[in-house]
């Protein structure tokens, strides 16, 4: 049974990974690598700190990993896709709206 189940994971993973390979599915897989890059970016920004931050990196890599996922649920035509990355990408602009806008502000306190 054991063996079954191990040709039935390894046949599923070669259909998904392999033999459905195309333009899409790269395109998929390099957005997942940038929304996986936006931890990696936070986890060592936070290690050199010594406490948790979010550095900006963090907000550009969460844009890009998120727009390009949404323009993949569209392609696919995959709603939960769509509902979940378009909600997050508004977010993530508006995160970096914010920061923007405050370091601004801080620059004017400095220059006076």
């Amino acid at each position: 049974m054991l063996i079954h189940f191990g040709q039935a994971f390894a046949d599923y993973l070669y259909d998904v990974f392999v033999a459905k390979f195309d333009f899409w599915l790269a395109f998929g897989l390099v957005a997942q690598l940038l929304f996986t890059a936006r931890f990696l970016v936070q986890w060592i920004s936070s290690e050199r700190a010594g406490q948790s931050v979010v550095p900006m990196a963090f907000w550009f890599f969460s844009m890009g990993g998120g727009v390009m996922t949404l323009i993949y649920g569209i392609a696919k035509r995959e709603p939960i896709i769509i509902l979940g990355q378009a909600l997050a990408t508004i977010i993530y602009i508006r995160n970096i709206m914010l920061i923007v806008k405050h370091r601004a502000r801080g620059s004017k306190v400095e220059e006076t």
